[in-house]
């Protein structure tokens, strides 16, 4: 492990002669191989797929409605007519109300999976960089603005290492930390 140390003379403040330490990850990396974010990713997708699916059936089932209706239109009264068209025209507005409300619904899984992932991530971080002598951790991927960082600055292999032990021994119970340090001696 290594990093930056970079020499500020700002005279702005007190701190006129700083050895900023930094490294970076790649976030693209973390997310890929963090245990956590695999399992509640293929949670949201599986939730998504049956989404889909009962859109899907809802949408099948109204297009049939439709179908029997214009199959079966020159044998209807114009009342029969009126009422059904009012009906199928409620039954499609419902229909796009229920899709809007999936995609919001979607969307909020999303958020809340991504506000899960920042509070773990950032934890570990702090006191990794405390540990570590850091004072800046930069993420780096291609929407960031760090354009490049040489390997000697990047420590995602300890992140994604780090966050999964953390991970495990959160799935195993408050006493596995006990079990495991016990094991040890």
């Amino acid at each position: 492990f290594s990093s930056k140390e970079v020499k500020s003379t700002s005279s702005s403040s007190d701190t006129s002669d700083v050895n900023l330490r930094l490294a970076y990850i790649n976030s693209d990396s973390v997310l890929k191989h963090y245990e956590y974010f695999k399992v509640n990713r293929g949670q949201l997708e599986a939730k998504t797929r049956k989404m889909q699916q009962d859109l899907r059936n809802r949408t099948v089932g109204l297009e049939n409605e439709i179908t029997a209706y214009q199959r079966n239109v020159s044998s209807m009264t114009l009342g029969q007519v009126r009422a059904t068209e009012d009906d199928l025209g409620k039954k499609q507005r419902n229909l796009q109300m229920y899709q809007q409300s999936l995609e919001q619904q979607l969307m909020q899984e999303q958020a809340k999976l991504n506000e899960e992932l920042y509070d773990p991530i950032t934890g570990f971080l702090k006191g990794y960089g405390q540990e570590k002598g850091l004072q800046v951790v930069l993420k780096f991927d291609p929407t960031s603005d760090v354009l490049y960082g040489g390997a000697g600055l990047d420590i995602t292999d300890d992140v994604i290492r780090g966050l999964n032990e953390h991970f495990e021994s959160e799935k195993k119970g408050p006493g596995a930390k006990a079990d495991s340090a016990a094991a040890k001696k």
